[in-house]
């Protein structure tokens, strides 16, 4: 498959399963058909457009390629056709986050190398990419973010963007480096998710005492 059109199929893919995440957030808030569609876009579309903004690429994707809108509003026909189905899943919301979040960290890392930013710039803006539009999602419906939570979910994009970013400087093929940091961020995350996973925290001395 050719390059190209590898990572915008990749991008795409996050961009649907994050929109099956707003969607679902918004129709779980009683959202009215508009507010369901704007949140869907936002979540699925907002962090690759911040990605854009950041690396100069302008007009950004999320805004200027239709595919994308279509892509989001398919999702939406998606969730609200099999909603009782997607209720059943234990954590419907994360778990389509988690699965956006693993294309959007390769696809966000790849971008910004695409535009000659160095490593360290395009694991940050990987990491953006798949953590923008969750944050969003979750500020527009009243939420606590994700990322503040503790569980293993910006750490695991991290990774992804790693997987990417240092398979491409050591010349490694890109028909498979993509699918490798997908599968371990978003197996990281639905794992940590499945067992209760969590980063280890640490207590300032004396706080659990009495005064």
């Amino acid at each position: 498959m050719n390059e190209t059109l590898l990572f915008v199929l990749l991008d795409l893919s996050g961009t649907f399963a994050f929109a099956l995440s707003g969607a679902t957030a918004a129709r779980q808030r009683n959202l009215d058909l508009f507010g369901i569609g704007a949140v869907a876009f936002l979540v699925a579309c907002g962090g690759g457009i911040m990605r854009d903004v950041c690396i100069g690429a302008i007009p950004p994707a999320g805004l200027s390629d239709w595919r994308y809108l279509a892509a989001a509003m398919a999702a939406v026909v998606a969730t609200l056709g099999a909603y009782p189905l997607v209720v059943r899943l234990a954590y419907p919301v994360r778990f389509f986050d988690g699965l956006g979040m693993g294309f959007f960290a390769v696809a966000g890392a790849h971008k910004a190398l695409e535009y000659g930013h160095n490593a360290e710039v395009a694991i940050l803006l990987g990491v953006l990419t798949a953590v923008g539009g969750g944050v969003l999602r979750d500020v527009l419906l009243n939420r606590i973010p994700l990322i503040l939570q503790k569980e293993i979910y910006a750490s695991a994009a991290l990774l992804g963007a790693i997987i990417e970013v240092g398979g491409e400087r050591l010349g490694w093929s890109t028909q498979w480096v993509p699918w490798l940091g997908i599968v371990v961020s978003t197996g990281l995350r639905q794992l940590s998710l499945r067992y209760g996973w969590q980063l280890p925290r640490f207590t300032p001395p004396g706080a659990g005492e009495r005064d």
